[in-house]
């Protein structure tokens, strides 16, 4: 059942982040620092029981990066660019573990 809420969390998540390209109002964004914050601390959290920590940091710097409570400034662009990694990031890892939850069935 965890796995089907992480698949379920990125691909949430990585829409809202693709919608950020969009001329969004100020709260949106607010929001999504928000969303983002707690839903990276959560994917780092779930994957720290694995043996390559790529993801763990991974999650962890994303979590620090969009943290609401200490803004880091860059400009729209370099939001956008980042928006968007963490978007292709999150479904490319939605679709592993699509791919690994089937095969574990099989």
């Amino acid at each position: 059942m965890k796995i089907y809420i992480k698949i379920l969390i990125k691909i949430i998540l990585a829409i809202l982040l693709a919608l950020c390209l969009f001329h969004m109002p100020y709260n949106y964004y607010q929001v999504i620092r928000f969303l983002g914050m707690f839903s990276f601390i959560w994917l780092a959290y779930v994957d720290s029981s694995r043996k390559d920590k790529t993801l763990l940091i991974l999650w962890s710097l994303s979590a620090l990066l969009i943290n609401p409570f200490i803004k880091v400034s860059f400009n729209r662009i370099t939001w956008n660019i980042i928006d968007i990694t963490w978007a292709i990031i999150l479904l490319i890892t939605a679709c592993i573990d699509i791919s690994f939850k089937n095969k574990s069935t099989n």
